[in-house]
C-alpha cells in the first residue's frame, strides 16, 4: 500500500514540443495524479523521449504548458544510457554524489554525512563495494544500477526514467523495479518511458500511450486495448516527419 502522496500532480495541457520546427509533440493533454506509478508507451518516434525532457524543463515548449502541483517539488530525471559518455575518468562515489550537487552548490565539499548517505545510496542498488571502482570498468547493468544510487540520493518528489531497464540483464531489471516500488511505496511521483508492455501491464497502474498525439491516458487496462494500440500503430505509419507545427 502506498503512502500519502508526497510527489505532485503532473497536468499537461495542450503541449506541443519540436525538433526545428517539426511536431515532436503535438497538442498532447494529459494527467498524472500525484503520487502515480505511471508508463509512457508508443511506438518509436512517438515523442516519449521530449515529452519526459519538456516535464523536466530540459526541453522548450513551443505550446501549453506543463504544470506541476506543488512549486517546491524536486524533480530527477534519468536519461537513456545510450546518449550518456562513460570515458569520463570519474569514481563511482562522486558520480552518486553528483545527485547532492543542488544542496551542495558547486563550491561546497561532501562531508562525511553525504559520503556516507551516497555509500548507503550504493549499498541499496547493490554496488556496496563499487565506491573506488572507475565508471570506464562497469558493465551497462552496473552504470544503471549507479544511476539509480543517485537518484536514491537526490531524494526527487517526481523522478522520471527514459528506458530504465534498456540493455540490462534481468537480474538488474528486477532490482531496480524494486527501487520503482519503493518509490511508489513512498508516495513518489513515477513516470517511465518504456517499451516492454507485458511490463508496463503487470507493474505499472497508470499510462500514456502517446503517437506524438496522446492517445490515450489513464488505467493501464484501458489505455493498452486492442483499438488504442492499433490506432497508435496507424497514426506511425502515417507520420509526415517534415511536416510544420501547425498554427492551430
Amino acid at each position: 500500500m502506498s503512502a500519502a502522496p508526497r510527489g505532485p500532480a503532473v497536468e499537461l495541457a495542450n503541449l506541443t514540443a519540436t525538433h526545428q520546427r517539426h511536431p515532436a509533440v503535438h497538442h498532447v493533454t494529459a494527467r498524472f495524479a500525484p503520487g502515480s506509478l505511471a508508463a509512457i508507451v508508443g511506438p518509436n518516434g512517438a515523442g516519449k523521449t521530449t515529452l519526459l525532457r519538456s516535464i523536466a524543463g530540459l526541453h522548450r515548449v513551443d505550446e501549453g504548458r506543463v504544470v506541476l502541483s506543488g512549486s517546491r517539488a524536486r524533480v530527477a530525471l534519468l536519461p537513456q544510457q545510450s546518449g550518456m559518455d562513460r570515458s569520463f575518468p570519474i569514481l563511482c562515489l562522486d558520480v552518486v554524489l553528483q545527485g547532492l550537487w543542488s544542496r551542495l552548490g558547486a563550491f561546497r565539499a561532501a562531508g562525511g554525512a553525504e559520503r556516507d548517505r551516497a555509500q548507503a545510496a550504493l549499498e541499496a542498488v547493490g554496488l556496496g563495494g563499487f565506491a573506488r571502482r572507475p565508471v570506464a570498468a562497469m558493465s551497462a547493468g552496473q552504470f544503471q544500477r549507479l544511476l539509480f544510487a543517485r537518484l536514491l540520493v537526490q531524494d526527487a518528489d517526481l523522478i522520471l526514467l527514459d528506458e530504465p531497464f534498456n540493455a540490462v540483464d534481468a537480474r538488474t531489471a528486477a532490482d531496480l523495479l524494486a527501487v520503482l516500488r519503493r518509490w511508489h511505496g513512498e508516495g513518489r511521483t513515477v513516470l517511465a518511458v518504456l517499451h516492454d508492455l507485458d511490463l508496463v501491464q503487470r507493474e505499472f497502474p497508470d499510462c500514456l500511450l502517446l503517437a506524438r498525439e496522446a492517445i490515450a491516458c489513464g488505467p493501464t487496462a484501458e489505455v493498452l486495448s486492442a483499438a488504442n494500440r492499433l490506432r497508435a500503430r496507424r497514426m506511425a505509419e502515417a507520420w509526415d516527419e517534415a511536416a510544420p507545427a501547425c498554427a492551430a
